[in-house]
């Protein structure tokens, strides 16, 4: 299957973070630590994205790692599940800029609870 990848808006992406499928996943590296995160997103720092991947179909740096994600679920040939992969428009700074919620806990992946949109 050949995959596209599309950007999202923050605000289409607040509204998919409602649906039980769907996974926010935050490829950036230390920036994460002291810039804060989307709540309830999980952390596969971009420097061992490749090697983590297949954590990710168990779970499911923006467009690199997308692209990288759709290759190796063109290469594992088997239903995972995923239907869609998209990466943020403007990434998180902009989430972040455009005034939606940041998380600053610690935890890996997020516990937070999400926040009513």
């Amino acid at each position: 299957m050949a995959w596209s990848i599309s950007y999202i808006s923050g605000s289409q992406l607040l509204s998919l973070k409602r649906r039980p499928n769907i996974a926010v996943i935050d490829v950036r590296d230390d920036e994460r630590s002291y810039d804060g995160h989307i709540t309830g997103s999980l952390h596969y720092p971009s420097d061992s994205f490749t090697d983590k991947i297949s954590d990710l179909i168990q779970e499911v740096r923006g467009p690199t790692c997308a692209k990288r994600l759709a290759n190796y679920l063109d290469e594992l040939k088997e239903d995972t599940g995923i239907n869609s992969i998209f990466v943020l428009e403007r990434g998180f700074n902009g989430w972040e800029a455009s005034g939606k919620p940041v998380c600053h806990c610690t935890d890996v992946p997020c516990k937070e609870e999400s926040q009513q949109y």
